[in-house]
């Protein structure tokens, strides 16, 4: 149950590293509390997963995905740059989460 808290928990880090962009630096009231709630339920749910995962494993998982997740999201929403080499970048950031999920506990 731990790697599906994490796994909802960096989802919902995605949601709020992207929202930020519709906060408008937080003046914009339902977007911001949008953002406040995942990073609340992303928190929570990241706690919940570190109390059997070791907090390591758990974080870097947590933070690989929502960096990940984020870029993605960033070429698509906003036409961020899809170069090779920042694909090549995500695809290691991926390689190094699906490893520690291999190994972690």
């Amino acid at each position: 149950m731990a790697w599906t808290y994490l796994f909802v928990a960096a989802a919902l880090e995605i949601v709020w590293a992207t929202g930020l962009k519709y906060t408008a630096g937080f003046t914009r009231l339902w977007p911001s509390i949008g953002v406040g709630s995942a990073m609340a339920g992303s928190m929570f749910l990241l706690a919940l997963a570190a109390r059997t995962l070791p907090i390591g494993t758990a974080y870097a998982v947590w933070t690989g995905i929502g960096a990940a997740g984020t870029a993605v999201l960033g070429i698509i929403l906003f036409h961020e740059s899809a170069s090779a080499l920042r694909l090549v970048c995500v695809a290691l950031i991926l390689t190094g989460v699906v490893g520690l999920k291999l190994l972690g506990k």
